[in-house]
């Protein structure tokens, strides 16, 4: 007969801890689980994701309920335990009313409720932590709220729909995760920090002030050195808080995220050893041999953690010990380092970031002006702490480095700015099966081989689907890279993750460097000099639209660079016709110009006419040898409707009919179309200008959407989409003028262009860099590259053509041809 385990928590600790068991020995134990929250089990790490609304809740759930129910585990939800009877070997519990706090001291009110008992033969308690909550008066009253779950998040969403300014209690990681989430909610954020810099658990004095400066310049503002005393409210909600010091800060709602305290009330009732935490001996054992514990809720040697590695080593040791694996296998403690990104803001912080031992090495070096900041520590030749922020290329190599305690190289210079000759400071190769790559998913070596022998995943993104490796934080890629490379002597890299085209080995900063510093001005020069051999048709393409981008005057253009659409400006269909798609400026046309379109259409024997989504008219079934003629009678320029480029702007009538108009949508939209016409990007680009928030133009959902608002202003959106991704655009700025709308608009445009990757939409690419670091970027000029963006945007925009005019003068024999005349000149050709 099966021994019964009782699970409490339904944690990232709890479940993972049920993932090793039935790893090792699936059929030991029947498993019993308890849950306070109504879900299955969801990464926590992710909720930041879920408050700023660019995950949605049951994309970061790990284990959906339909695994419990696969893998025979009884799962009580929605049920909080309140202690362990261990005389009786029970554990009891009760089942949360609707609108109870999972995590709170109390046991619920046991009214017309039954406690829920399960006899058990060993108890795994993981509990985990609950936000600390300072003593602040008033903190309970409406419009205040802990960050600490999926129904905080929703909780939060729902009440900031009718705030303007939110204020965040504490400036740590999670602190910080708050106020991002919130500010994409169209709020004024403030951070309130006791401690006189931001993340003091990670960052020193030095680091934690321009931290402080990237944060403002993304328009978060930040309090340090301020305690809060007293939460006032007004009519029953949340008003203003008030400082120690008599400052007060006017606010509608108030997210508290001061750190985290263990739960320890289900140990403490059953009469188990606790400190700060459940005290464990180094088999994760507590005072009574058939109760174990681990994560959050655990003080190992007198310490407690709050990262995730610690917590996958003290499963991992556990599960040997409970399945017999290894039953003098110990958990000694963790080493701890974190790679991840603030706001945008990339930091990797390991080990101690001070020391006061004058036989330590202090390596800094410091680029206020670009945010950058490193600092290492070296005690006895090996890293004792490390900080980078800013700028974490080497931070892979770092952290490898500090977690096997490594000896280091003698040029110290090389730890930081990497070695001249390009060689790795770090080999994960030589490490034994059993150390741990990933922190992040507790994957060691030996589970990389083994996907790599018995899967045959042979690229780092196969490795991660299949183990979850590199799927965090992705400091330990270059391991998993080196691990690869060991076992099959070449690693398979995703060119679509690495390089902005399959046949050029570089990502895209690298290429454009050498591009502009070799002044390379065709496909086919960069490909003879960069590439690789390879002209696959996504490499010459994507080639030719970053070097348009690059030299919109001095482009060499070489069109079989290209696929045929842009060869002949129209959209080949499936029969081998095409489709002709004129210019229709913020879909306002005349007469006239419908009356040339209906003429064309009949006289070109047009097999549909079609109006687009994006307020053209598309005249679809046209020969090929028939386009030059269809353009010239039709007498309008070119839609570019077949293309990676700028479509079409959107628009309603605005003010000039519409009763409920705030804004002359027309004419905006005609200058905004007029302006970026023709030129080309990472993939297409559609845009709309509505005259008010009831947006009959789908301004919301377009790669840049502007929206007319009261007081004569305009609201510009980035990154929208209504495809087969449905997403609403991150507000940009709001602005009072429609030179303003062409300036920011302008500056979004050409930063997607040089940065985004190839066949990147805007949405992607939006949700890659963050809005935060965007509004830093584009409205406050953080990196001074502002003027700049607005030069090269120029020079695109004087350098436009319209391609529909090599009607009258082809760029190539035969451009035009149609199929039959070809087949005569390649047999003529053939024959001599």
């Amino acid at each position: 007969m099966k021994k019964r385990l009782v699970v409490v928590g339904n944690g990232m600790a709890g479940a993972r801890m049920v993932e090793e068991i039935l790893k090792r020995k699936r059929d030991i134990y029947e498993i019993v689980m308890f849950g306070a929250e109504p879900y299955g089990n969801y990464n926590r790490i992710l909720l930041s994701n879920v408050l700023n609304q660019s995950q949605a809740p049951d994309e970061i759930f790990l284990n959906p309920l339909d695994w419990y129910i696969e893998n025979k585990i009884t799962l009580h939800t929605g049920v909080k335990v309140t202690h362990i009877d261990r005389k009786e070997k029970k554990v009891y519990a009760l089942k949360l009313a609707e609108g109870d706090v999972p995590y709170t001291t109390g046991i619920p009110e046991e009214a017309d409720t039954d406690f829920i008992s399960v006899p058990y033969d060993e108890v795994i308690i993981a509990t985990g932590a609950r936000p600390f909550v300072p003593r602040i008066k008033g903190s309970d009253f409406p419009g205040t709220f802990l960050f600490r779950t999926i129904d905080d998040c929703d909780l939060i969403a729902e009440y900031a729909k009718n705030c303007e300014k939110a204020v965040v209690i504490g400036g740590g990681l999670l602190g910080l995760e708050a106020a991002r989430g919130l500010m994409t909610h169209d709020l004024e954020v403030s951070v309130v920090e006791a401690a006189d810099q931001l993340m003091p658990s990670q960052l020193d004095t030095e680091a934690g002030r321009i931290l402080e400066r990237a944060m403002g310049a993304m328009g978060l503002r930040v309090l340090t050195k301020t305690m809060t005393s007293q939460i006032v409210q007004k009519r029953g909600k949340v008003s203003r808080v008030v400082f120690s010091d008599g400052g007060v800060l006017d606010t509608d709602l108030v997210v508290i995220s001061a750190g985290i305290v263990p739960i320890t009330e289900v140990a403490q009732r059953s009469g188990l050893k606790v400190n700060h935490g459940i005290l464990c001996d180094d088999q994760m054992r507590t005072n009574d041999p058939d109760i174990y514990a681990v994560g959050e809720c655990v003080e190992h040697r007198g310490v407690t953690y709050g990262l995730v590695d610690p917590i996958w080593q003290q499963v991992n040791v556990l599960a040997d010990v409970l399945c017999g694996v290894n039953i003098d296998a110990v958990y000694t403690g963790s080493i701890t380092g974190t790679k991840l990104k603030v706001m945008g803001v990339d930091l990797a912080s390991m080990g101690e970031k001070e020391t006061e031992d004058i036989d330590d090495e202090i390596l800094i070096y410091r680029d206020p002006n670009r945010g950058i900041y490193k600092k290492l520590i070296v005690r006895n030749n090996k890293i004792h702490g490390a900080i980078l922020l800013g700028d974490v290329d080497l931070s892979d190599g770092l952290m490898q480095l500090f977690m096997n305690e490594k000896t280091l190289p003698e040029n110290r210079a090389e730890i930081l700015f990497g070695a001249v000759e390009g060689t790795s400071l770090f080999d994960a190769s030589d490490l034994p099966n059993s150390a741990q790559i990933c922190n992040c998913n507790g994957v060691c070596k030996g589970d990389i081989i083994a996907a790599i022998e018995n899967k045959n995943c042979s690229s780092v993104a196969a490795i991660g689907t299949e183990t979850k490796a590199g799927q965090g934080c992705g400091s330990c890629r270059g391991a998993i890279a080196q691990i690869i490379s060991s076992v099959v002597g070449e690693v398979a890299y995703d060119a679509s993750e690495h390089y902005y085209v399959p046949g050029v080995p570089l990502e895209k900063s690298q290429l454009v460097r050498e591009i502009r510093s070799q002044k390379l001005k065709s496909v086919s020069k960069v490909l003879a000099i960069l590439g690789e051999g390879m002209e696959d048709p996504t490499t010459k393409t994507g080639l030719a639209s970053l070097l348009k981008t690059l030299w919109p005057k001095m482009y060499e253009d070489q069109r079989d660079a290209r696929f045929i659409n842009d060869r002949v400006h129209a959209n080949i269909q499936k029969d081998g016709t095409f489709s002709v798609i004129p210019r229709i400026v913020a879909g306002v046309t005349t007469p006239e110009a419908l009356l040339r379109i209906a003429q064309a259409a009949v006289k070109y024997k047009a097999k549909m006419i079609k109006f687009t989504g994006g307020q053209r008219i598309d005249l679809l079934g046209i020969k090929k040898e028939d386009l030059p003629a269809i353009w010239k009678d039709i007498g309008l320029p070119s839609g570019h409707g077949y293309t990676k480029a700028f479509r079409t702007v959107k628009s309603c009538v605005g003010t000039d009919f519409c009763r409920f108009g705030l804004g002359n949508s027309i004419s905006l939209a005609e200058q905004v179309e007029l302006r970026f016409q023709g030129i080309e990007a990472p993939h297409k680009v559609k845009m709309a200008v509505t005259g008010c928030p009831r947006n009959c133009a789908e301004a919301y959902v377009k790669d840049i959407g502007v929206v007319a608002i009261e007081g004569g202003k305009w609201e510009i959106y980035i990154g929208g989409a209504a495809g087969a991704t449905i997403r609403k655009g991150d507000l940009l700025c709001t602005v009072g003028s429609h030179e303003d709308v062409l300036k920011y608009t302008s500056r979004f445009f050409e930063y997607y262009r040089e940065h985004a990757k190839y066949l990147e939409r805007t949405y992607g690419f939006v949700e890659r860099i963050g809005i935060d670091l965007l509004k830093g970027i584009l409205i406050d000029d953080s990196l001074g590259i502002c003027a700049n963006l607005e030069e090269k945007m120029q020079e695109a925009v004087d350098a436009y053509q319209d391609p529909w005019k090599e009607a009258e003068d082809p760029v190539y024999p035969f451009q035009f041809e149609g199929p039959k005349l070809i087949e005569v000149l390649e047999k003529a050709e053939n024959n001599g």
